[in-house]
């Protein structure tokens, strides 16, 4: 997959941010899989993630050529 969540997690670590902390947020474990395997996820997710993050969407993906 050419997106990568991986500033993501990093982002996350830094803020002491949990993946659990994500499901508490009402981000269901099946998207947060999603996103550890860089799949698709919806826009929504993405601005959910930026405002519990308080961050851009440039802040937690980018895009990595094949």
């Amino acid at each position: 997959m050419p997106i990568s969540y991986e500033k993501l997690f990093e982002l996350m670590e830094k803020k002491g941010i949990k993946k659990y902390d994500l499901r508490k947020a009402g981000i269901s474990p099946t998207i947060v899989d999603r996103l550890v395997k860089n799949n698709d996820v919806n826009t929504s997710t993405i601005a959910r993630l930026c405002k519990l993050l308080e961050c851009q969407p440039g802040d937690i993906m980018e895009y990595v050529k094949d």
